[in-house]
């Protein structure tokens, strides 16, 4: 918690940090990690030192939607070139992309570990719900249910969620309404 906290302040972690996104540019786009870098949020997450779960730490590119430009004629308005914002987070194409990568595993859960000026780097924990060790874990054991196969892809994990817009909710939040309604019954 400390090191991820002061990791911009502490003169030695900021080195750190350099020489590590310096060798996380060279790797692949996807890569299978030993352990989380972030175990303190990993833990949070669902992650568990098993069998059937691993740490894939994911690098995507920043900004909105890359487009070439159209060579035939148009207007400037119908070209389609600036301002594509994708409707998915950058956290969620992390997440269909270590998918992707691991087809027999099921995504529980990500996180952010770093960026710079081109890349932001996202460790996604996956769960395979085959293994013996996930099916006797009474945490992790729901994943065998048919109905979370594929579930990333499905808008089910948490960014996937955020991005449906199930997380806001409209008008009076139901802890103010069951306190109006308390009032009102007092009077």
């Amino acid at each position: 918690m400390y090191i991820w906290r002061n990791r911009k302040k502490d003169p030695e972690l900021v080195k750190l940090w350099r020489a590590r996104l310096v060798e996380w540019r060279r790797q692949p786009a996807v890569v299978r990690v030993d352990k989380p870098t972030r175990l303190d949020r990993a833990r949070e997450l669902g992650y568990k030192a098993k069998q059937g779960i691993i740490v894939v730490r994911v690098r995507v590119r920043r900004g909105g939607r890359r487009k070439p430009r159209p060579r035939a004629g148009r207007k400037p308005a119908g070209m389609g070139v600036e301002k594509l914002t994708p409707a998915k987070s950058i956290r969620l194409i992390a997440e269909e992309r270590a998918a992707r990568k691991f087809p027999n595993m099921e995504v529980l859960n990500s996180y952010y570990v770093a960026e710079d000026g081109k890349y932001f780097w996202y460790e996604v924990i996956m769960v395979d719900p085959h293994n013996p060790a996930i099916k006797s874990d009474k945490d992790l054991n729901w994943l065998l249910n048919p109905a979370n196969k594929r579930r990333v892809f499905r808008g089910l994990t948490s960014a996937g969620k955020k991005m449906r817009g199930l997380r806001k909710s409209r008008g009076i939040p139901p802890h103010v309404k069951r306190l109006k309604k308390k009032r009102r019954s007092k009077l």
